[in-house]
């Protein structure tokens, strides 16, 4: 997961905010589903935001906003790790955490 943040080109970061815009229009295709999106973002900014205002957050993210982002709080943090079930088959936390700090997958 690290790698691809160290290394998202700009092409990349285009495609998955324009996913992303795909999505979140997407799943709003019913009355249900606006009033629900309007319930969350009552809850989250206690107003609604109009479509413009998402977008343009979306379209302010870039390589170099994601690669701080992800340095403050992904990169050189404990992963937490939870299992349920037989968990014989879990990776160590340790390697997952020398596999996120080398940029392995």
């Amino acid at each position: 997961m690290a790698k691809n943040f160290r290394s998202a080109s700009p092409g990349e970061v285009q495609r998955a905010k324009n996913l992303l815009k795909t999505l979140l229009l997407a799943q709003c295709d019913g009355s249900t589903a606006v009033c629900e999106d309007i319930g969350r973002q009552m809850l989250t900014y206690a107003r609604r935001i109009p479509l413009a205002e998402i977008d343009a957050r979306i379209e302010a993210v870039t390589p170099a906003v994601l690669k701080k982002v992800m340095g403050e709080y992904v990169y050189d943090r404990d992963p937490v790790l939870v299992g349920l079930g037989a968990t014989e088959g879990l990776p160590d936390q340790l390697l997952i955490k020398f596999q996120q700090s080398s940029g392995m997958d």
